[in-house]
């Protein structure tokens, strides 16, 4: 993502305008006054609205993806500790885009391209960063897998689905019912200590 101040300037003020009004209100001028720049300047970084939303979006998660990191480095804390609190992220993150969604954040038509960014982003970048929190679970012998990378991508597509009713709505039983079969086949295909998992149901 650019770091130019004129760049970070107009999702600034996008942000700003989004506190009070619905996207639909919000005109490229208003984005430009409230930004303190030419209306040229924001065509220079952004081809639409839809476009300057999108991007304020994506900076949104790399504060998910930068904490992420931050809690994938405390090799102090316990692996499964620093799971929960990686999830307990990403299911914030999952929250606010839902609400922001029902609350008429974005328009109808963009939605769906706006979701499907945010599953992808969650898990390509997550991916590593959970991979690393394995690894070092391997490492300490509280679990035992042969390719970390691998069961990282699994868990993470199976739990963004889970965590989003959109994509994936279900009852309360049912997401309990999924939940409980993933936390059953991943404390038997590593090994790992029963109730080890447990935290996993906290976030439905």
């Amino acid at each position: 993502m650019p770091s130019s101040t004129k760049y970070q300037l107009i999702l600034d003020a996008t942000e700003t305008l989004l506190k009070n009004r619905d996207a639909k209100s919000i005109s490229v001028n208003d984005i430009a006054k409230t930004a303190g720049i030419g209306k040229g300047s924001i065509y220079y970084y952004f081809s639409s609205k839809n476009e300057i939303l999108e991007a304020l979006i994506q900076r949104n998660y790399q504060k998910v993806l930068e904490n992420a990191c931050t809690l994938a480095s405390q090799s102090e804390s316990s692996p499964f500790g620093r799971m929960a609190k990686l999830f307990q992220l990403c299911r914030t993150a999952s929250m606010e885009l839902n609400r922001k969604e029902t609350t008429g954040f974005f328009e109808s038509q963009e939605a769906a391209l706006i979701h499907q960014k945010y599953v992808q982003y969650m898990i390509q970048n997550l991916k590593p960063v959970l991979c690393s929190i394995i690894q070092q679970g391997i490492e300490q012998g509280l679990i035992r897998f042969p390719d970390p990378a691998a069961l990282s991508e699994i868990v993470l597509i199976i739990l963004t689905f889970e965590m989003d009713d959109t994509i994936a709505p279900k009852t309360p039983k049912e997401r309990q019912e999924v939940l409980n079969a993933l936390i059953s086949l991943l404390e038997n295909g590593t090994f790992t200590e029963p109730g080890s998992l447990d935290f996993l149901r906290e976030f439905y």
